[in-house]
């Protein structure tokens, strides 16, 4: 069996969104057992789409399983990383979460036709803010991940080496995800991971979804650039302050 990185990051972040895309779809799509259940169960459903995505990825090869460009990005300005190997396992991430919303799409075939809000469609693949104010939108995907890195390096760094944490590494990360999305990700929905919005963003705009709303492409910058600066600053916050 093939274990790499590469492999590694593609199914950790086909994972990711199997089950974080699938729980928005349970939630928004008309005649879904969980329709209109809410934004707990959204946000308990992302939980676990890291924690498992995480595991996958670990079992697949990719021991640091960033399933983030965002993370990926910090850990190559704190040198952990090529410029090239960032490149390769940004693409494995980005078509991994891109393979996995085709997934989503297949099981949920037949609720596409009866949504009748094309909004919501949309809402299942990529993210949308609840006030499209710019400035704000971009300043709330920096906080959030920000607030990612950061963690994940208060986790992962010294406190680790006095309280191993290797066996609830994953859960820890999927519980600072559930964090944001509770306490941060109301105002855009916390993308916090460009992947994450890009690959099913772009399975949106290729699908047959009947009536539906268009990718929003003005809009994609925000989750795509505003995690990139939030990890740096975060992976500059533990470089320089501590």
């Amino acid at each position: 069996m093939i274990h790499n990185v590469f492999i590694g990051e593609f199914l950790g972040s086909f994972t990711l969104i199997v089950f974080g895309a699938g729980v928005v779809a349970n939630v928004l799509l008309t005649g879904s057992k969980g329709e209109n259940s809410g934004w707990i169960v959204i946000a308990t459903g992302w939980f676990v789409a890291v924690v498992l995505g995480v595991f996958v990825a670990q079992a697949a090869g990719s021991s640091n399983a960033d399933i983030n460009p965002a993370v990926s990005l910090a850990k190559y300005f704190l040198g952990f990383y090529t410029l090239s190997t960032l490149f390769k396992i940004t693409l494995c991430q980005v078509l991994g979460c891109f393979t996995g919303a085709i997934v989503v799409f297949l099981a949920y075939l037949s609720h596409w036709k009866p949504t009748k809000n094309p909004e919501f469609k949309r809402l299942v693949f990529c993210t949308s803010p609840a006030i499209r104010h710019l400035p704000g939108n971009m300043l709330n995907e920096i906080i959030g991940t920000f607030m990612l890195v950061f963690c994940v390096g208060a986790i992962f760094g010294q406190a680790a080496m006095v309280h191993p944490v290797s066996g609830l590494g994953p859960y820890l990360v999927g519980v600072i995800v559930w964090g944001i999305g509770l306490s941060l990700g109301g105002a855009t929905g916390y993308a916090i991971n460009p992947a994450r919005d890009l690959g099913p963003r772009i399975a949106h705009a290729l699908l047959p979804l009947g009536d539906k709303a268009s990718s929003d492409w003005s809009y994609s910058l925000i989750p795509m650039v505003g995690p990139l600066i939030g990890a740096l600053l975060g992976a500059m916050a533990w470089r320089f302050l501590f």
